[in-house]
């Protein structure tokens, strides 16, 4: 399956290539999306992650904030061998998942979690795209860092109607391009817990 990335700010520069802690601070179900290129529907979601270690200069209601970059990547939502998402998942957390996982992994778990993420750049339509191409876990010995940002979760299910505040725009365009956003209602937002297992 396809997945994109894209660097956040869409007006700066892409977030540098190389391997860059980062912790995982949104986490996004886009409902069921149509693609064009392979003229087929599938459940997407997306995830976001925070480099504390590239920052940028801000300035959100008057006050001027010094922030993380963020990057984020689109996947299909399914745990199948040969999904992106399992992949990925599995080698962030550095071990496969057992049976029982794949029968229902609570993608709650990975808001706050940190990582490590390889970006490469892309070039399309003279614009540099940033792309992760692999996550592995922490080195040993790392100190896990705190998302500065707020941790956003939003599931249709869970949270019919309500986006989380503060999630982006084109985000927010994608969810409600989504097959299921017609019939939503209102819900409530997802308060994290800081103890959750991954």
């Amino acid at each position: 399956m396809s997945f994109m990335a894209k660097d956040e700010g869409g007006s700066f520069d892409p977030v540098p290539e190389g391997m860059h802690h980062a912790v995982c601070y949104g986490v996004y179900d886009l409902g069921t999306q149509y693609s064009e290129k392979f003229d087929s529907h599938a459940h997407k979601m997306l995830i976001q992650w925070e480099i504390p270690g590239e920052r940028i200069d801000v300035e959100r209601d008057g006050v001027k904030m010094n922030l993380p970059r963020a990057i984020s990547k689109i996947y299909t939502v399914s745990l199948n061998e040969k999904a992106n998402l399992r992949k990925d998942l599995q080698a962030w957390r550095g071990k496969a998942f057992t049976e029982t996982e794949l029968k229902g992994f609570d993608l709650k778990n990975i808001l706050g979690k940190n990582c490590m993420l390889q970006v490469i750049h892309n070039q399309k339509d003279n614009k540099t795209y940033a792309n992760i191409t692999t996550l592995t876990p922490l080195p040993k010995g790392s100190t896990p860092l705190k998302a500065e940002n707020p941790l956003r979760f939003y599931s249709i299910n869970d949270h019919r109607g309500a986006i989380p505040e503060g999630t982006p725009e084109w985000v927010e365009n994608i969810i409600k391009a989504g097959d299921e956003w017609a019939s939503m209602g209102n819900g409530s937002q997802y308060v994290p817990d800081d103890d959750v297992p991954f």
